[in-house]
């Protein structure tokens, strides 16, 4: 592997004047404006007979404006200023590119490196919009320095409000970045930026891969929102969706030289099954182009941080991982089945990343388990600094879903707990979005259910289902926390328990943005206890912040006890101790240690009455380890 990216990188070293002036493609593709007020045009586009720019500089006229056909499938026209010495292609204009196919059809296309796309109310397609504002955004804040501890906070700036309504850059920069900050997230994960035409699809059916979503704002207003969030410290992530891409060709990538081909397979391995979208041609020289540049791009011009990969494991493997389990053999990662080439470009793309922004973070969902993939590609690694651990939500909605709480099983718990290859970090989380859709339900709702509309009020009786659920959602977020990774993520609402699910207005609800929203007025009504979910999230956050546990080496765990419920371990110089017995509370309960004549006192504990707890515990006591052998150690203590 290491040697088919080496044989890359040399070739685009030897044929393109090195990686940085490759990557760099999406200054000169697309429509381009020189200092002197011209317009400089290149397109690719291997099948294409003819190419025209044409648009409102030009009323519409298809052919005034043709493009020079060069090697490789490579198109240009330079469009010089005007007796004014002003552009030719006015900020604002309307665009397209005319493909003249090989069958004689003249296509109007969005040139794929088309920075800003609109839709008007009354279209079905978006529209290509020239954006050459005379005076973009000017960042005045630098990026936050790498983090050791990383607690991040996924969003989508379209649902970001109460209102049933599709919220704006400007909302999420005034009213949710505070929100985050005061939570104690450090980093913040965005959905859905880059532009898809389709709502309902989160953002994962990309059609516009170097916009911003237009339906939030402006490219400005999210410049404005990037450098804010890098004011308050906090580190913002791209979710970036290079497995795959929208069928659509009127305002996509697809057949846009006529040919089902062009930056795809071709055929039955163009498309995905399930997704039912267009696979990339990973091996394809302009196809890294166009994707190398994506991400440089989407660092350079809008200074996001890093991303997280989505969809790696449909990349990794020619069988996208249908259909397919893992569990763990060798045999299941290398073999013909795997997508050398797909892999070959996360290599490149991590190496590039990390030789020009060495500070920016990098993230791979993968549930397959792929070794290496978080190991630096010297070492024939993937390149990556961080996967996501999705072995751990689908476990808490396996035990809340099917087992009853006196046959839960410790052992299994801490199992997948720390179940990760050893130096590749894992990024832990009890929920994500995924959870959060319609069709599925997150930990709150599982947990509480039907209740939920009726005994959130502190003036209603805390029954025993909302008791128990506000109680288990305090400690299946604390362990995750602490033991799952070296990174942990939230969702955005889960952390307060957030009613009901996620779906996007569609024909199937009316078009209703009752569910696209996230009610985060039900943390400030001090007669709903969503409050104390929230409270205990933030100070679970701040207390990694002074510990930073997600940083420090793996836990000890050193007790695992089947009748008594009870998971103990030590990170980070602090002793978690979890009773998940349904109706057993313990005094006097013996913890080994291996410090004699130690002080411990409470830091946090979800029993507390400020997290809806029931305040058994003295916070005021203080506890001394002494030589008693216990679980195998020289030391203990009684709690």
């Amino acid at each position: 592997r290491y040697s088919l990216f080496y044989n890359r990188l040399k070739n685009i070293e030897e044929n393109e004047g090195g990686l940085d002036k490759f990557s760099k493609s999406y200054k000169t593709f697309g429509v381009n404006q020189f200092v002197d007020g011209g317009i400089y045009c290149k397109e690719w586009a291997p099948g294409a007979e003819a190419v025209f720019l044409t648009g409102d500089f030009n009323g519409w006229n298809p052919f005034s404006h043709p493009y020079k056909k060069m090697e490789y499938g490579k198109w240009e026209l330079f469009i010089p200023p005007g007796q004014d010495g002003y552009p030719p292609v006015p900020h604002g204009s309307k665009l397209k590119v005319v493909i003249r196919a090989q069958n004689g059809e003249l296509l109007y296309r969005i040139s794929p490196w088309a920075r800003y796309v609109v839709r008007d109310e009354d279209k079905v397609n978006y529209d290509w919009v020239h954006w050459n504002p005379p005076q973009s955004y000017i960042h005045k804040h630098p990026s936050p320095k790498r983090l050791k501890s990383l607690r991040i906070y996924e969003s989508h700036v379209g649902i970001a409000s109460p209102e049933g309504k599709v919220a704006s850059y400007k909302n999420f920069t005034y009213n949710v970045l505070p929100r985050i900050k005061d939570l104690g997230y450090n980093c913040v994960q965005l959905m859905a930026i880059m532009e898809h035409a389709y709502y309902a699809s989160f953002g994962y059916q990309v059609t516009s891969f170097f916009a911003a979503s237009s339906r939030y704002g402006t490219p400005d207003d999210l410049k404005e929102m990037i450098d804010v969030a890098h004011s308050m410290g906090i580190t913002v992530l791209l979710d970036v969706v290079h497995s795959h891409a929208s069928k659509n060709s009127e305002d996509g990538l697809n057949k846009f030289d006529g040919t089902d081909s062009c930056f795809f397979h071709s055929g039955p391995k163009g498309t995905h099954q399930l997704w039912d979208s267009r696979l990339f041609d990973y091996a394809n020289w302009e196809v890294l182009r166009f994707l190398l540049s994506n991400l440089r791009m989407w660092i350079e011009d809008y200074r996001f941080d890093g991303f997280r990969f989505d969809g790696v494991t449909s990349m990794l493997y020619h069988h996208h991982g249908i259909g397919t389990g893992f569990s763990g053999d060798y045999s299941e990662y290398f073999g013909l089945h795997v997508d050398e080439d797909a892999l070959c470009y996360l290599m490149l793309a991590n190496h590039m990343i990390k030789f020009l922004h060495p500070e920016c973070i990098t993230i791979a969902e993968d549930v397959s388990g792929m070794p290496a993939l978080c190991r630096p590609v010297a070492e024939g690694g993937g390149g990556f600094d961080y996967r996501l651990a999705m072995a751990i939500p689908d476990k808490w909605i396996q035990i809340i879903k099917e087992l009853k709480d006196e046959d839960w099983n410790m052992g299994n718990i801490v199992y997948t707990l720390t179940n990760r290859r050893y130096e590749e970090k894992y990024i832990a989380y009890a929920e994500s979005h995924d959870q959060a859709l319609v069709g599925d339900k997150t930990l709150a709702f599982r947990l509480m259910d039907a209740e939920m509309y009726t005994n959130m009020s502190v003036l209603s009786p805390l029954t025993p289902v909302i008791d128990r659920g506000i109680q288990l959602h305090k400690m299946i977020r604390l362990i995750t926390h602490a033991l799952g990774g070296e990174s942990y993520l939230n969702f955005m609402g889960n952390e307060f328990g957030h009613p009901e699910w996620l779906d996007f207005p569609r024909k199937g609800n009316n078009e209703s943005y009752h569910y696209a929203r996230r009610q985060f007025n039900l943390t400030e009504d001090h007669l709903l206890r969503y409050r104390f979910l929230n409270t205990f999230d933030r100070d679970m956050n701040k207390l990694e912040e002074r510990f930073g546990w997600l940083a420090s080496p793996p836990a000890f765990v050193s007790e695992k006890h089947e009748s008594n419920k009870v998971i103990a371990f030590e990170r980070a110089g602090l002793v978690f101790i979890f009773n998940f017995h349904p109706y057993q509370s313990y005094v006097d309960y013996r913890h080994s240690s291996l410090i004699i004549i130690f002080k411990y006192k409470i830091l946090l504990d979800s029993d507390a009455a400020e997290y809806g707890g029931h305040q058994r515990l003295d916070h005021s006591t203080e506890y001394f380890s002494e030589e008693y052998p216990h679980n195998y150690r020289p030391n203990s203590l009684m709690v």
